[in-house]
């Protein structure tokens, strides 16, 4: 039976330019996971780095707005970090992403590499079930002047540096005064990212189908300062009141270094990540593989 799917990206981890046996085989995994796609009936292109990094020279090469524009699936070969990024970029276009796990831990890239092609055969041919990911819109505000914004999907991370003491800050959700914080720092999580970074603060799972961010205090100076589930459709400002070498990163990745007095605003973006999963997927699977939940038993 044909695809579904006419076109689809194929996205690869950035490290594979590293020289060496690592490099060498995340090409060959690509380029084996493009010719079953192509044995499929799909056209295969690369996605623009993923080809400068791998020197793959087989498939047409487009950068990620043409891929929102012109393909219909998105196929990530990697890591969480590596969906984390694309999914990001995507969202606004809309188009669903597969994740084949080449990386580590693998909640959100969740296909084993050794079984992709018994996995994506009927995924192909449209028997899945779609997970839809909600994202974090995330301003600086200095003043009235809006000195960096960007999409979140696992969380947001105001911290200290790291020779610095604690941070200060005051927090506030929809307006309303919430407290002043002395601590490490604070992390504000979408369900994604309850099992990242919030997780090993504190922090609660919370399920992806939950309309809710978490708010967890990194080494708060009080003890009784702990994490809050919130409303996703309420808007969280932390303002930097004293601390030094502050900074806010989002996913991890892109970090804006903070003055006193700077206004980080959190809310619900517009957009959201569609993934697709096989038939029968479970997140609590997902949660008992990857945290080793009852290993003793059924």
């Amino acid at each position: 039976m044909k695809s579904k799917f006419s076109r689809v990206a194929l996205i690869g981890k950035y490290q594979t330019a590293a020289p060496g046996t690592l490099a060498e085989e995340s090409r060959k995994v690509l380029e084996d996971i493009a010719a079953f796609l192509s044995q499929q009936g799909c056209e295969v292109v690369l996605e623009k780095d993923t080809a400068t990094n791998t020197g793959i020279r087989a498939f047409d090469v487009l950068d990620v707005d043409a891929i929102g524009e012109g393909c219909d699936l998105g196929l990530v070969v990697g890591g969480d970090g590596t969906m984390l990024g694309i999914g990001r970029q995507l969202a606004r276009h809309g188009v669903p992403l597969i994740g084949i796990n080449h990386g580590r831990l693998g909640f959100i890239t969740d296909i084993a590499l050794q079984t992709y092609r018994e996995t994506l055969v009927p995924m192909l041919q449209g028997a899945y079930e779609e997970d839809h990911r909600s994202l974090m819109h995330a301003k600086v505000m200095r003043g009235s002047d809006c000195v960096f914004e960007a999409l979140a999907m696992n969380d947001v991370v105001v911290n200290r540096g790291a020779t610095a003491g604690m941070v200060q800050l005051r927090v506030e959700v929809d307006g309303h005064f919430v407290a002043n914080q002395r601590a490490d720092g604070l992390i504000i999580a979408s369900p994604t990212g309850s099992t990242a970074y919030s997780l090993s603060a504190g922090g609660p799972l919370l399920h992806p189908s939950i309309p809710g961010w978490v708010m967890v205090p990194i080494a708060p100076h009080t003890l009784t300062n702990r994490p809050i589930v919130l409303a996703d459709a309420a808007e969280i400002a932390v303002e930097i009141v004293a601390g030094r070498d502050v900074s806010a990163n989002f996913d991890m990745q892109s970090i804006a270094s903070l003055q006193h007095g700077d206004r980080i605003t959190v809310r619900r973006s517009e957009h959201h990540v569609r993934f697709l999963h096989p038939v029968g997927w479970s997140y609590f699977d997902t949660l008992r593989e990857k945290l080793q939940w009852n290993t003793g038993g059924s």
